[in-house]
This record gives structure tokens, C-alpha cells and sequence, in this order.
């Protein structure tokens, strides 16, 4: 794979995808021109050997799988894991506010995000609106208000000497958005999401019923550094390891059996429906092989790469990192271990992860916390202990991560989804 050309794609998938809601619906369009077919989990599935297929479940998550029947209980199936979830800033129900002549929303922190880079960005609001039409059916739809209409101010320093020392922020009083200046204290959020529907072509539009609805910034993806070395973008975690499973899956033409899988909530947990921690993977496995003992045969010799991003060492900060544990941004693929399983890598799923980097000329790096600090988890343990399939914990080496804007190295992309095609060819 080519590295600028591989580079600019992420760039433009992660523009495309502010919300989990987008990132499925850009993978699912990038599948279908790839040939694969989308099914229905509520309708009956009839399986062609040799094709690709993929599902969806609250438009959030999705799976992709090539169809092998003869070969799973022999071979296993090739799982590559990520997650189209990244910290933000969620419209509450009821987000009206007018104060001072201000007319902002109330937001709410999802997952562990790093809230001061939210301060004086650009922001534009995406995600899906539910609402009825004239004929009171319901219906949902994608929104994005592509623009920027939304900024969070910070306040002066003259009015908080403390601030670059000590600055507390409190996510009730200092997050609400600031969206216009206006007199009115009667203004409907609601009015301005149906305008917005309809300006997106949405012409049957008769009342808002709800939303999920995520605050981002408009700064598009880029890459930065005097040698043109890093990626800096927003949702970086975990848009990167999907973007880069997606590209192995499509280009690994593979005739073994293969399976990616990016799922939604992550960020606050994976309990949900369509979350690692839900049902969604396992029952997908049961449709794809209905019998029990040869579904178990399959799993037991089957292998799952759970890709999320890991913690490269800062230079400002190295004393952050086990000094025999920091992984250099441009420098490779990091295995994530961790001795209380936060992540589920083992000597026998990384041993098979090194010779596999092995055959395209790859070191790979170490990622272990540490010893007198927490360390985060993924999907990779859930998985595990969900459906029973080995798994390995591996990521790209990133700074800044839950911030509203991450840095990765240009090299480390490319390098992860060639190492990744081959295992859907092993």
C-alpha cells in the first residue's frame, strides 16, 4: 500500500465520520463498493460461499465477514477488533439555555475525555435525529451540521490567575456551548434540527422526536511536522485501527474465512446492544455457523487482533511511561500487555503477532503501564471472555489520546493494514 495515498483516505474517512452513526455508514458505503452485500438481522440470511457480507446494528457498530462454511472449523476465522466510538461532548434531552442574551445548550461528557482542548475550537454538532412525517411514521436520519456554529469560551486569565496551575473545570457550569446572541427565550433546539433535516434533503419533516446528537470540531485532518511525519486529527482513537482494519479486510481478496468487527461504546464500556460487551458478535457467529460443536471448533481455532491506540512516549512527559515500556510514534505497531488482563494479549497471541510482523520485516513495540499507575482496557478482555476467542491487544502509538484533536506518525498506518491483510491470508 501506497503511504500518501493511504494517509489522505484516513484523513477523508475521519472527516467523514464525526459520530459513530457516520463512521459505520462511511464503512458500510466503502464495503458495498467493494462487493460486499449488506444483510438484515431481522430478515432470513441465505450465505453464498465465497462472498463478503456485512451487518449493522444501530447504525453505530458493524461487522464485515467472508463466507467460507467449509473451512471454518479447520481454519478459524481471521477477527480483526476496533471501536467507531471517541470521547465528546453529547446535547443533553432538554439542552436549552439563555443567559446574559446567550443562547447555548447543555452537553454532557461521554467517556473519559480530555476536556480543556475543548476550549475555543470551532465546533459543528452530527449525529442521528428520530422524527415523524405527515403520515406519522417514524423515521431516522443522519444530521451533520458541517459548518461552525458553536464555540466554548475560555475565560481570560485576568479573571483566573490560576488558570495555567490550577484550573478545575466543571462539566455543568463551564461546557455548555455557546451557539448565537439573541433576545428570544422561547427558542426550540428541536426547530433548528428539523430546518437542518430539511436543508439536507429530509422534506417530510413533521416533528422531532429525539436525538443523539455529539458536538466536534471543524478542523480537518491533516498532516503536520517539518518532514510531514505525523497525523493530527480528531477521533484518532479509535477511527485509525477501523479505517486500517476496513483497508485490510477489502484489499486482503482473501478465500479464508475473515471477519472485522468495529463496535459502538467503547469509550463508556462496551454494555450495551450493539457494544463488545453485548450479544452482537456472538449471534452474528451463531448465524454464520448454527451448529454448536462445529462453531465451537471454529472459535477454539480462531484468532482475534483487538486495534486500539497506544500511549507513545511524550517527551515532555517521559517519566509517564516505564522507561523500558515507550513506544516511539513512526516506529511500528505496539503489543499492549498487562499483567491483570486490561488487555488480553498472552505469550501464545503475541508470539504469533511478532512472526507475523516478522515476515514483513517488523519490529514490533512493547506498550506495558506503569507499575504504580491504572491502566486503561479495549475491546480485546470483552471479546475474550464474551465468545472465547484468543485475542492480542495491538495499537499505533498516539499522543494526546481522548483529546478533541490526537497525533499519530504517517508510517504507522500503512505498516499496521499491510501486517493486518496478511493475517486475513494466514
Amino acid at each position: 500500500m501506497e503511504q500518501t495515498s493511504f494517509n489522505q483516505g484516513l484523513l477523508n474517512f475521519i472527516d467523514a465520520s464525526p459520530t459513530p452513526f457516520h463512521a459505520t455508514a462511511t464503512m458500510a458505503k466503502a464495503l458495498m463498493e467493494a462487493g460486499a452485500t449488506e444483510l438484515l438481522e431481522g430478515e432470513s440470511w441465505q450465505l453464498e460461499k465465497g462472498n463478503k457480507y456485512f451487518i449493522t446494528r444501530n447504525h453505530s457498530s458493524i461487522i464485515a465477514f467472508t463466507y467460507y462454511p467449509d473451512d471454518f472449523a479447520e481454519q478459524g476465522i481471521r477477527m480483526v477488533g476496533a471501536h467507531t466510538d471517541s470521547p465528546c461532548l453529547k446535547v443533553k434531552p432538554n439542552p436549552e439555555i439563555h443567559k446574559k442574551s446567550y443562547f447555548q445548550v447543555g452537553v454532557e461528557v461521554y467517556g473519559g475525555a480530555l476536556l480543556s482542548p475543548w476550549f475555543d475550537r470551532d465546533l459543528s454538532l452530527a449525529g442521528r435525529v428520530n422524527f415523524t412525517d405527515s403520515q406519522q411514521q417514524i423515521h431516522s436520519a443522519l444530521i451533520n451540521f458541517i459548518d461552525p456554529i458553536a464555540v466554548i469560551p475560555s475565560l481570560a486569565i485576568h479573571l483566573h490567575r490560576e488558570a495555567n496551575s490550577a484550573n478545575a473545570i466543571n462539566a455543568q457550569k463551564h461546557l455548555p456551548p455557546i451557539l448565537m446572541q439573541t433576545d428570544a427565550d422561547n427558542i426550540d433546539f428541536r426547530d433548528w434540527l428539523n430546518a437542518q433535516l430539511q436543508s439536507q434533503g429530509e422534506k417530510d419533516v413533521a416533528s422531532i422526536l429525539d436525538y443523539e446528537l455529539s458536538f466536534y470540531d471543524t478542523q480537518p485532518s491533516s498532516i503536520v511536522g517539518l518532514k510531514k511525519e505525523f497525523i493530527a486529527a480528531a477521533r484518532l482513537d479509535n477511527l485509525l485501527s477501523c479505517y486500517v482494519g476496513l483497508q485490510a479486510f477489502i484489499a486482503s481478496n482473501t478465500t479464508k474465512p475473515a471477519l472485522l468487527v468495529c463496535t459502538d461504546h467503547e469509550e463508556i464500556g462496551s454494555a450495551s446492544a450493539c457494544g463488545a460487551q453485548g450479544p452482537m458478535l456472538e449471534q452474528c457467529l451463531q448465524r454464520i455457523i448454527p451448529d454448536t460443536e462445529e462453531r465451537l471448533r471454529t472459535i477454539d481455532r480462531s484468532l482475534m487482533i483487538s486495534a486500539d491506540n497506544a500511549h507513545g512516549i511524550h517527551p515532555n512527559y517521559a517519566d509517564k511511561h516505564d522507561e523500558h515500556h515507550g513506544p516511539l510514534l513512526n516506529q511500528g505497531p505496539v503489543i499492549k500487555v498487562n499483567a491483570n488482563q486490561r488487555y488480553a494479549t498472552n505469550s501464545d497471541t503475541s508470539s504469533f503477532f511478532r512472526h507475523l510482523c516478522q515476515q514483513h520485516d517488523v519490529s514490533p513495540q512493547v506498550f506495558v503501564t506503569r507499575s504504580d499507575m491504572g491502566c486503561g482496557s479495549t475491546i480485546g478482555p470483552i471479546t475474550a471472555s464474551e465468545v472465547g476467542v484468543k485475542t492480542i491487544d495491538i495499537g499505533l502509538p498516539t499522543f494526546a489520546m481522548h483529546s478533541i484533536r490526537e497525533l499519530a506518525g504517517t508510517k504507522d498506518a500503512v505498516q499496521l493494514a499491510t501486517i493486518l491483510t496478511s493475517f486475513y491470508q494466514q
